[in-house]
């Protein structure tokens, strides 16, 4: 199972106790799922266009508590129409009705209006109607990249109206999330690891989070060894580079104008760095006696360094 699958199966069993929670989190199922259709008896009917069994046995859950509808009695009928696959949820115009004035979709806000524009602003005016919304709405619309491999969260809209709505509602959580084209939809993203935890947090999503958490430290951990890792090495071929140019000056002055003619601090100089090649400028000072601090092991060789290229030129 996937990630995404993993946050969708939590979010399946998290159930708001208040009523009007539940409505909005139906509302959001239905806003992004939803389609009115009519059977072959002209029969109305609320159906869902999805397979997915996960939103499904959430939408009835929903149903069951908000309406006292027995979801035994429903007959969950996957039936193609229009190229889409449907699941039938409630059946009569009168169930139908009372569905969509509860979400506020009837009359002057319309289902179709919702579905285009998202709710009517009454049914996620509290907090926890918000975070009930959006819980539905990944549900129906979202998902999530593995989180071992990148970070990266998504809504998938139809409409650019509803997708700004729900950027909106995402960002009024103090969470930055961001709407790009794709093809014919909208797809409101988060790419930020802290603002995805931060929304898992949001729609109560709690195992997901810590799971999630889990990747953010491994990975961050093991980004920083990798940075530590460079850095060790980058200054250990700096280190053997630097050694590497000191001791060829100091054989060309050997050769070329003698440790004879050197003054005796640049002499012990040569000599040590010839003696200990493969160490540090702190590793030479130490050796000396008394002692010498890195800048100026450093500035004796840098002498010499002068001294090698005047005899080159």
């Amino acid at each position: 199972m996937s990630f995404s699958s993993e946050v969708k199966e939590e979010l399946s069993r998290q159930v708001s106790t208040s009523r009007h929670c539940q409505l909005a989190e139906l509302a959001a199922i239905i806003c992004f799922l939803g389609r009115l259709e009519t059977d072959v008896d002209g029969e109305v009917q609320l159906c869902l266009q999805t397979e997915n069994e996960t939103v499904i046995r959430k939408c009835f859950t929903l149903l069951e508590k908000t309406f006292n509808i027995n979801t035994d009695v429903l007959q969950i009928s996957l039936g193609e129409g229009k190229g889409h696959t449907y699941t039938t949820l409630v059946e009569g115009r009168d169930e139908v009705v009372k569905i969509l004035q509860a979400v506020k979709m009837k009359d002057e806000y319309g289902m179709e209006q919702a579905v285009r524009k998202g709710p009517n602003p009454l049914i996620i005016k509290n907090a926890c109607c918000k975070r009930a919304f959006l819980r539905g709405a990944f549900l129906s619309v979202g998902s999530m990249s593995d989180p071992g491999k990148s970070y990266h969260m998504e809504f998938v809209c139809i409409f650019e109206e509803g997708a700004e709505q729900l950027k909106q509602l995402i960002q009024g959580f103090q969470v930055e999330a961001k709407i790009v084209s794709r093809k014919k939809y909208y797809v409101v993203y988060l790419k930020e690891g802290t603002g995805i935890v931060d929304l898992l947090n949001i729609m109560e999503a709690h195992i997901s989070l810590m799971d999630f958490e889990n990747y953010r430290i491994v990975k961050e951990m093991r980004n920083s060894i990798n940075r530590k890792v460079n850095c060790e090495t980058a200054n250990i071929t700096k280190t053997v580079n630097a050694s590497s140019r000191q001791i060829e000056d100091i054989l060309l002055i050997r050769e070329r104008y003698g440790f004879q003619n050197l003054s005796d601090s640049l002499r012990e100089t040569a000599e040590l760095r010839l003696e200990y090649p493969d160490a540090t400028l702190k590793e030479l000072g130490q050796i000396l006696t008394p002692p010498m601090g890195k800048s100026g092991m450093n500035h004796r060789l840098r002498k010499l360094s002068e001294i090698a290229d005047k005899l080159r030129d």
